[in-house]
């Protein structure tokens, strides 16, 4: 019985194996006729034109602007409100206010200090008159648990509007920078 089936197996694999393609290749080359290659022409390169650039008069974009210029640029528009070009920045005046955070308070009474760390893990002491953040934030009041300030946002047309917002302190499990 084994050598049957032995015998049969060797039977059918052999017959797996018969090289009759023909179907195969006239199926091949019927396609080939019946198909037309559709490919699009080659798009023609554009004639390169030479220009002499001229710009010697003008003002090289490698080189920082003079003063000068910069402080022509600025003037403001007159009757409007805008911060104060002369004024000197404060530390955290370079932070974003979302890379500040409120630690704590000193003091009590009339002289109240923040603590404000920002986000290169500096500590810094904050009182009302400070500025604050990145646009003219103005510290008007240190309370225990949050600093109210007074921001010069620009309007896009060389105003600036006034909006009041509040640096919180952050409860015990909510400070993910530490």
């Amino acid at each position: 019985m084994k050598k049957l089936l032995t015998i049969t197996t060797v039977a059918v694999l052999l017959s797996g194996c018969f090289d009759d393609t023909t179907e195969q290749r006239e199926f091949i080359n019927r396609v080939k006729a019946s198909t037309q290659p559709n490919v699009e022409p080659i798009p023609e390169v554009a004639q390169f034109e030479h220009f002499a650039y001229d710009a010697s008069s003008l003002r090289s974009p490698f080189v920082a602007p003079r003063p000068e210029v910069i402080q022509d640029k600025l003037i403001q528009v007159q009757n409007c409100l805008h911060p104060d070009p002369q004024r000197k920045k404060e530390p955290l005046e370079r932070y974003p206010l979302d890379n500040l955070s409120m630690k704590g308070t000193l003091g009590s009474g009339e002289q109240t200090w923040a603590l404000v760390k920002a986000s290169d893990a500096t500590l810094h002491r904050v009182s009302r008159g400070n500025y604050v953040g990145l646009y003219h934030g103005k510290v008007t009041q240190v309370r225990s648990n949050y600093i109210e300030l007074l921001e010069l946002i620009p309007d896009g047309a060389g105003c600036w509007k006034e909006r009041l917002t509040k640096l919180e302190m952050l409860e015990a499990g909510d400070d993910s920078s530490s």
